[in-house]
């Protein structure tokens, strides 16, 4: 296996091709700077986690590797994400997604403190763009595309369920909308723009000699996925009421309906 770890990738099929998948991202070395800082980050840690050991790796997707919602994010908080190894997991930002995701009947618990908490998504995974946590949030165009063939990977795995996605944030709509079409689904052009409540229908490949991915040719009929723009759970956002629990919870809810998860509250 190369430094970056993505060598072989064609050979990752099925639900246990999501956990190998996992396991390679987390070994990933590909951005010299966002290992230096992870890894400086994991050694000096906030004195608020001195006892703490930090994960300090990328970190990779959570949730059933039969889900049929997809939510984007970013990056790894530096002492979220990046301390628990888990996405949206130990700050404030997860704080506001979890809770709306409880809200809405598709997480077991509203917390989520630390990757063995008990949290379970149903029939929902959460990713991001880039798996590493960035200098001051934000990560770097060559960064972001160094770390595009993971997202693309794991939306070849999921798509035999995945069925709707919601893109938290610009930068993540901006990042996803390449790697939805290198996974084989028609992005329209010009490419949507991001907005809180958009929602963009993608059209799947037609036939299996439609596009053909790391896994081999689509399988025929390939269904369309239903995109959705939200606000960044952001502190920012979040704090001064750019983004409400309410807007939050109707977007879930709506891309929930969308994929075809039903028991939402």
């Amino acid at each position: 296996m190369d430094s970056d770890g993505r060598d072989g990738l064609a050979g990752l099929g099925g639900h246990g091709g999501l956990d190998r998948l996992d396991e390679r991202i987390a070994g990933c070395r590909a951005c010299p700077r966002l290992v230096a800082w992870r890894e400086e980050v994991a050694r000096t840690k906030r004195a608020a986690f001195a006892d703490w050991t930090y994960w300090g790796r990328p970190v990779p997707g959570f949730g059933p590797p039969d889900a049929r919602l997809l939510i984007v994010g970013l990056a790894p908080a530096a002492h979220g994400g990046n301390r628990t190894g888990r996405m949206f997991t130990g700050d404030r930002s997860g704080d506001v997604l979890y809770q709306a995701l409880y809200d809405v009947g598709l997480a077991s618990q509203p917390t989520a403190v630390a990757a063995d908490d008990g949290l379970e998504l149903r029939g929902t995974r959460v990713t991001s763009p880039v798996h590493c946590a960035p200098p001051a949030n934000k990560p770097t165009p060559e960064e972001r595309d160094t770390c595009r063939p993971w997202l693309v990977r794991e939306l070849d795995l999921l798509r035999p369920t995945l069925r709707a996605v919601v893109v938290l944030g610009a930068f993540g709509w901006q990042a996803a909308l390449p790697a939805f079409a290198e996974a084989g689904w028609t992005v329209p052009r010009p490419r949507p723009v991001f907005a809180h409540g958009a929602r963009v229908v993608l059209d799947g490949p037609t036939g299996p000699t439609g596009p053909v991915g790391p896994a081999g040719p689509r399988d025929a009929g390939s269904a369309a996925l239903h995109l959705f723009g939200c606000f960044h759970v952001s502190q920012r956002n979040t704090f001064t009421g750019r983004l409400t629990p309410v807007m939050l919870r109707e977007v879930l809810r709506t891309a929930a309906e969308a994929a075809g998860l039903y028991g939402t509250k």
